[in-house]
């Protein structure tokens, strides 16, 4: 039987280090969402389920550290000006990473389930796997991967951060395309008591005003 693996093995790190160039160079992890701000909500369903929170972000550095969390910026990767996408984000936070495992979340989709973490980990355990990946169904019922949100095995040696780094020097940045490099298992979050909207991720203004005024199942 697979050892199951401890919320107390498990970093997270909230992915707030993006452009946000669908919604107008905003900083979307400090845009209000239903009384508070997207990076503080994600902050909220993240912490109870992992033992540390830091945060990925590369610009109004003050207002993220007021969270009272560490933030990581990608210095290596933004000094050569050239935006490196979520995997930077990826790398910033294995890098950092003082535990067996690390969980990567975004700041912009603010229903993500409150038993992710602990479902990406007992199936990367039971696969011996190293990277679980969300996946949820779509309008169609189709199951389609959430790669932002994964569970990374750091392992002793830092071998995942060398292939990442690697990855990202040779231009790759497409998370899929670095997952797949691994041996991965896909989690399906498709229970009747999943929450349909739990990976709807928010892109633009519109989405947001959109999500404001969404009824969902559960909170």
């Amino acid at each position: 039987m697979a050892k199951l693996i401890a919320g107390s093995d498990i970093s997270g790190i909230i992915l707030a280090g993006g452009q946000a160039s669908r919604m107008n160079g905003l900083d979307k992890g400090l845009q209000q969402y239903k009384g508070t701000t997207l990076v503080a909500n994600a902050i909220a369903r993240l912490q109870p389920q992992v033992a540390s929170i830091s945060i990925s972000a590369n610009r109004n550095l003050d207002a993220y550290k007021a969270f009272g969390f560490p933030v990581r910026t990608d210095d290596a990767w933004m000094a050569a000006n050239a935006f490196q996408g979520p995997l930077a984000g990826f790398l910033t936070g294995l890098e950092h990473c003082q535990t067996r495992y690390l969980m990567t979340a975004p700041c912009d989709t603010p229903l993500f389930p409150l038993d992710m973490v602990q479902r990406l980990a007992t199936e990367l355990a039971q696969n011996d796997a190293n990277i679980a990946m969300a996946c949820s169904p779509d309008e169609t019922g189709k199951l389609c991967n959430q790669p932002v949100f994964c569970l990374l095995k750091c392992g002793m040696n830092g071998e995942l951060a060398d292939s990442l780094r690697q990855f990202l020097a040779k231009g790759g940045r497409k998370i899929g395309a670095w997952t797949a490099l691994h041996k991965q298992v896909k989690v399906p979050f498709n229970l009747p008591h999943d929450e349909p909207l739990a990976f709807a991720n928010l892109n633009t203004l519109s989405d947001l005003q959109m999500m404001h005024h969404t009824p969902t199942s559960h909170a």
